[in-house]
């Protein structure tokens, strides 16, 4: 079963890429939590195509995948797992939760280095937040994202079914929690304990500075918690609240062309990691 899961593994993520993406989309329509002044006839072309430029760079530029990875590490003993000889009961699920806490450092990185904002910032500057929010990405960005995942995989030797399983979680618990969708706050509140809900991560696409630099989990909650990047609503509301940064706020720079030189272009530092404190 295993060696068929992952023989079929880019079936399986494209399955669940599209499963999710259908789901998220009609709960989106059904019960949207903002109204959007800016609709998908505009932004939807642009976030879907840097997600397709994304994939054809890293299959061109990337010899293997994460799992491709995983497979050579387990076949020649790298990493830290098969140092310590763990159980594969133990190691694929301590090896998802290392992965996803390797995501959130990684995350946070990209806020607190000027230059990676720069290259991250392209995921801020959209000016709604939806279901494609979760996979616009600048390519440079998705590049350098893959490298640093090689790497921590080859590091730990994770079991390749725990980077499968990892790689599909990431995606859809990216489309789930930037999606435009509500739910009950009860229910909200529950499920922060154990995955980043759409109301507790559109905190982190707020323009107010605080706020961006909180809430950087993408899979797991309780990292935020725990290293005091938590923050529970936004200050203004999630109806009321703005999305997106202060640059780039004109309808011309949601096009594929100016979305992909953002990164060129107004040297801001004003999102800084190091600034968190003193822009509360």
């Amino acid at each position: 079963m295993t060696e068929l899961l992952l023989g079929n593994e880019p079936v399986i993520r494209l399955l669940a890429f599209a499963g999710i993406f259908a789901v998220m989309t009609a709960w989106e329509i059904v019960a949207p939590r903002r109204d959007q002044r800016i609709g998908r006839g505009t932004r939807w072309p642009s976030n879907i195509g840097v997600v397709v430029l994304d994939t054809v760079l890293v299959r061109l530029l990337f010899p293997t995948t994460a799992v491709g990875l995983a497979l050579v590490a387990e076949t020649q003993g790298w990493g830290l797992f098969y140092a310590l000889a763990l159980p594969m009961w133990v190691s694929v699920p301590v090896a998802v939760i290392a992965l996803d806490l390797a995501i959130y450092l990684q995350h946070v990185l990209f806020h607190a280095v000027p230059a990676l904002w720069r290259l991250h910032r392209m995921h801020h500057a959209d000016l709604e937040f939806d279901v494609t929010t979760g996979a616009r990405f600048h390519p440079i960005e998705i590049l350098l994202s893959m490298g640093i995942k090689l790497g921590v995989v080859a590091a730990l030797g994770a079991p390749a079914v725990a980077v499968l399983a990892f790689e599909v979680l990431l995606n859809a618990t990216s489309m789930f929690n930037h999606s435009n969708v509500r739910m009950p706050a009860w229910l909200d509140r529950a499920l922060r304990w154990i995955v980043v809900t759409p109301d507790m991560h559109r905190v982190h696409h707020s323009i107010a500075a605080r706020e961006t630099n909180s809430n950087f989990g993408f899979n797991l909650p309780w990292w935020d918690r725990l290293f005091g990047t938590y923050r529970d609503q936004p200050a203004a509301g999630h109806e009321a609240m703005t999305i997106g940064i202060e640059q780039f706020r004109e309808p011309a720079e949601q096009r594929l062309d100016h979305m992909l030189t953002q990164p060129f272009r107004d040297d801001d530092r004003s999102y800084a990691l190091g600034r968190r404190e003193s822009a509360q």
